[in-house]
């Protein structure tokens, strides 16, 4: 089973929508679906999370970097007759049959 991945547009977010993960734009029905308010994505989107304070540290004085999967999604989006860019969304984790997304959850990067 492939994981997939879902991400929450902002409330009131109307369409066109101009989806991008890591500044590379993405294309509906290739790379995502929208169902709802929720873009869902059928490859694994991940967040690096929060860095520990030693490696925070080894960062600083440039004795260690960090190689870990991030990916971050932007959304530009029409609001209210405006164009709207929403940057960072929070990423879902979809596991197991019947994860669609449209369990109406909100994901912690809503806005």
């Amino acid at each position: 089973m492939v994981p997939r991945s879902a991400v929450e547009l902002p409330r009131g977010a109307e369409p066109p929508y101009r989806v991008f993960i890591n500044g590379v734009p993405q294309v509906e029905g290739q790379d995502y679906r929208v169902k709802g308010r929720t873009l869902l994505f059928e490859q694994e989107l991940v967040t690096e999370g929060r860095i520990g304070f030693w490696r925070w540290t080894l960062m600083f004085f440039s004795i260690a970097g960090t190689y870990r999967r991030h990916h971050s999604v932007d959304v530009q989006y029409r609001q209210s007759g405006h164009e709207r860019v929403a940057t960072g969304l929070g990423i879902r984790s979809l596991r197991g049959p019947g994860a669609d997304g449209a369990d109406g959850a909100e994901a912690p990067g809503d806005r």
